[in-house]
């Protein structure tokens, strides 16, 4: 969280006095930074008495809580938005079994290695969503730069080329190299979703990819804030998923697993999800792509991918299907 956004709880002059002279931008940042005293050091004399500190600090920990729901409140919400998109489709009905269809409020983790499809598979679920309800919108966080809007442009294009220009502009794409862009993205879907004045088609789909050099170069084996941030992170792509009904998938890289990783139903897997163990519980779904062959016939060249469930709140784990991929679309290998 974003300490402007608790202005005028805490007054905007030391929101600011904390970002220039600590570094201090959002609630991780203020609750693990040290001790009031630390910080009352390093603030220009006069900035705010250690007693007015220490009761901001306490305010910023009480609007970072996680708020108490009813159980029945969240079963009549669930329902809701599961029948606003319950039907999300890849276009490969195999894949959309296996993680029992890709829409509903959640937040899913796509890993793999490059060129294993984690980027057209969340390009192609975003433009089924986007053509099977005109009301949608999504939203797509490029973190690397490496977004291609041709691409994109073709894949709607072999979908529905008679809607092609109305599809590509309900998708809007924000760049985000770190990750205070990022929460600043974030913190403007929010306010622009929790706005009475807010018309047109609302974002239904976000994609963050990738979210590994966003919280990858925090987390350290020495120090608990980089875990805690994307604690804080993770905890606010859930809050977005669950009030507005968004589906997330989050596209992640890899680090090794020696000598194989043991929540993969094949032996020969030797990578896992980056970020650490802990990332896989803050989703409610991981997962894994990989790449196995490539292939030509007669109308040209294609690969064949596995996808494998490591963990899911929906379905069952360590289970998998297979499906290819030509000229950047997914399709079932049964077509083969």
């Amino acid at each position: 969280m974003r300490l402007e956004s608790v202005v005028p709880l805490i007054p905007a002059e030391l929101v600011a006095a904390l970002d220039h002279s600590c570094g201090i931008r959002t609630d991780t940042d203020l609750l693990f930074f040290g001790s009031s005293l630390d910080i009352i050091k390093k603030l220009p004399l006069g900035t705010v008495t250690l007693s007015d500190l220490e009761k901001f600090t306490e305010l910023v920990a009480g609007q970072a809580s996680v708020p108490g729901h009813r159980g029945d409140e969240i079963l009549a919400g669930s329902r809701r938005i599961s029948e606003k998109h319950s039907q999300a489709s890849c276009g490969v009905k195999e894949l959309d079994d296996l993680v029992g269809g890709f829409g509903d409020s959640r937040v899913i983790e796509i890993s793999g290695a490059k060129g294993s499809g984690k980027t057209a598979l969340a390009l192609q679920i975003v433009i089924q969503g986007l053509l099977a309800d005109a009301d949608s919108c999504a939203l797509w966080i490029d973190t690397s730069g490496d977004f291609s809007a041709e691409k994109t442009a073709q894949l709607v294009r072999h979908f529905d080329l008679a809607v092609a220009d109305k599809v590509l502009e309900r998708l809007q794409v924000s760049l985000g190299f770190n990750i205070e862009a990022v929460h600043d993205v974030l913190e403007a879907l929010h306010n622009s979703l929790s706005s009475s004045r807010t018309v047109g088609p609302a974002v239904q789909w976000m994609v963050i990819d990738s979210i590994t050099p966003l919280l990858l170069p925090s987390l350290s084996a020495v120090s608990s804030q980089g875990h805690a941030m994307m604690t804080t992170f993770m905890r606010r792509l859930r809050e977005l998923a669950q009030t507005f009904g968004i589906t997330i998938m989050v596209i992640n890289g890899t680090s090794a697993a020696a000598p194989y990783n043991q929540s993969s139903a094949f032996a020969s897997t030797n990578r896992k999800p980056a970020l650490g163990p802990s990332f896989t519980f803050m989703t409610d779904c991981t997962l894994w792509l990989s790449k196995t062959k490539d292939i030509s016939d007669s109308e040209g060249p294609f690969s064949v991918h596995v996808a494998e469930v490591f963990r899911s709140r929906a379905t069952r784990s360590r289970t998998w299907c297979t499906f290819q991929i030509r000229h950047g679309v997914l399709s079932s290998t049964s077509d083969l």
